[in-house]
């Protein structure tokens, strides 16, 4: 009898623990197995830039005829014709600088084009007061044939810190089958244990949409192809300026402070379109919180490709601290108003003509989220003067393929 109620007892207890739910940390620990990077919750944002990165790239202009001749004289040029001073701070080494890898696998310079090696170069754009920054990729071979980082991720990222890098553009090409979240969270992890501050720079062409899974991965991502310098249109694998504008547009709620939607680098001073579709192409970056980069000879660049990339009054409102991308908020066939509201309470709004004619357009007040009877100073950010206080609308004549960039401040 006191056997059968032993065993009445010992089975009613395993029968409440089995009922019993387990304790919410254990159902609620991920695999790390399965758990994609992006939703690891140890993961954190590496707090580099706050503000969209500015600086110069080596690739729009010099594609693979770069060597350390024409990285300095770059470094040379931002540090002394007022490029430093408006906020262009990177210096950039697209593809093809790379050589072999050494005996233990660590990546090297080309010696023909990079004889005094990378270490050195580093150390002379930071005499300047400038940052360095580097290329490499997440396949076996970056897209210009070199070695890609592809399981050498940390060796690579190790070899960039000893050099004194500040920034990696980082590529797609010859991936395979490979899965970028993985891919990207990869090299995230290993500049993070190099032990140097290192700016990411993702740049796999928006086919994943990082945007939505890269915020604490990277610190900005390509959102479409190629730029060309191309008006509109597509050409291959790249897009012309007013077609890269559409598509990342409509990615404004992911930007922000540390991550940021990358439209690719300026085509501004190349030659490919004229001087007013530059300024477009500048103006349209600038209101969408990209990443200012310059790509052209900025050694030799003329007076008015000059005025352009050194437009502090546009600089300010990329690099404006609330960090939101602005967008467009009104179109009629090729007329377009967009608006990005700033740290001070403005407004930053670009008239934008698509057309091939010269065209009025008029902002009213409440596509802006403004009160009509809110009277608000108008300063022409290409023009450098203000145009007085204006209530409830702003209307310009906007050139062929134009702008016309404003300041709202109360």
């Amino acid at each position: 009898m006191l056997n059968k109620v032993l065993l009445r007892v010992i089975t009613a207890v395993l029968l409440l623990h089995m009922a019993t739910p387990l304790r919410a940390q254990e159902v609620l620990d991920p695999d790390p197995n399965t758990l994609a990077p992006s939703k690891d919750p140890r993961r954190t944002a590496n707090g580099l830039a706050q503000q969209p990165p500015m600086g110069w790239n080596s690739w729009n202009k010099f594609a693979c005829k770069v060597d350390e001749t024409t990285i300095r004289a770059a470094a040379d040029a931002i540090a002394t014709n007022g490029m430093k001073g408006a906020g262009y701070n990177y210096v950039v080494i697209d593809d093809c600088w790379h050589g072999a890898r050494d005996a233990n696998g660590f990546i090297t310079a080309d010696k023909t084009r990079f004889p005094s090696g990378m270490k050195a170069l580093s150390d002379y754009i930071h005499a300047k007061g400038l940052k360095f920054g580097i290329y490499s990729d997440a396949g076996t071979k970056t897209c210009g044939g070199r070695p890609g980082s592809q399981g050498h991720e940390y060796q690579d990222a190790l070899q960039y810190a000893r050099w004194g890098v500040d920034y990696l553009k980082y590529d797609w090409c010859s991936t395979g089958v490979r899965n970028a979240e993985e891919a990207y969270a990869l090299m995230s992890d290993a500049l993070r244990a190099s032990g140097r501050d290192i700016l990411f720079s993702m740049c796999e062409w928006g086919n994943s949409r990082p945007w939505i899974w890269a915020s604490k991965i990277g610190n900005m991502w390509r959102t479409t192809g190629d730029i060309t310098d191309k008006w509109t249109g597509r050409y291959g694998y790249s897009w012309g300026v007013a077609s890269i504008a559409d598509m990342n547009e409509p990615l404004w709620p992911y930007a922000g402070p540390g991550h940021w939607n990358d439209p690719d680098m300026l085509e501004v001073g190349n030659g490919g379109m004229t001087d007013t579709e530059y300024r477009s192409h500048f103006s349209l970056w600038a209101i969408m919180a990209a990443p200012l980069i310059a790509g052209n000879d900025i050694v030799g660049m003329t007076n008015a490709t000059r005025a352009i990339l050194l437009n502090t009054d546009v600089i300010a409102v990329d690099q404006d601290r609330l960090g939101i991308q602005g967008h467009r908020v009104w179109k009629d066939g090729d007329r377009e108003i967009w608006s990005k509201p700033l740290s001070d309470g403005g407004r930053a709004l670009l008239l934008f003509n698509r057309g091939d004619a010269a065209a009025a357009i008029a902002a009213d007040w409440t596509m802006l989220s403004l009160p009509r009877q809110v009277r608000m100073e108008v300063r022409d950010l290409w023009a450098h003067k203000s145009l007085g206080k204006r209530s409830g609308r702003f209307e310009a004549s906007v050139a062929p393929h134009g702008v016309v960039m404003v300041r709202l401040k109360q």
